[in-house]
C-alpha cells in the first residue's frame, strides 16, 4: 500500500512538473527563433526583397507572441531562417 501511494505521488509530481517546464519552452523557442533572424541581418541584408520578406516576417512572429499564439510564432521564425539559410547557401528556390 506504501508504494502504491508513493508510486501515485511520484507519477503526480513528475506529470505536474513536466507541464511546467514545457510551457515555458516554446515560448523561449519563439524568442531565440527572433534573435537567431536578428542576428543574421547581414546575412539577408544584401537582397531586398528578402529583406523585406523577413522584416515582415519578424514583426508578424512578435505580433503572434504578443497575442499568445506561441506555437505559429514558432513555426513562423522557423520558416524564416530556413528561407535564410536557402539564400546564404546559394540555393535560392
Amino acid at each position: 500500500m506504501k508504494r502504491s501511494v508513493l508510486l501515485g505521488l511520484f507519477v503526480t509530481a513528475s506529470m505536474m512538473a513536466s507541464t511546467s517546464f514545457a510551457a515555458s519552452k516554446p515560448d523561449s523557442l519563439c524568442e531565440a527563433n527572433i534573435q537567431t533572424i536578428e542576428n543574421a541581418k547581414a546575412q539577408y541584408q544584401t537582397s531586398t526583397d528578402l529583406n523585406s520578406r523577413v522584416t515582415a516576417s519578424v514583426q508578424k512572429a512578435k505580433s503572434l507572441k504578443a497575442e499568445g499564439k506561441i506555437d505559429d510564432c514558432v513555426a513562423e521564425t522557423q520558416q524564416t531562417i530556413l528561407e535564410i539559410r536557402k539564400t546564404s547557401n546559394g540555393t535560392n528556390n
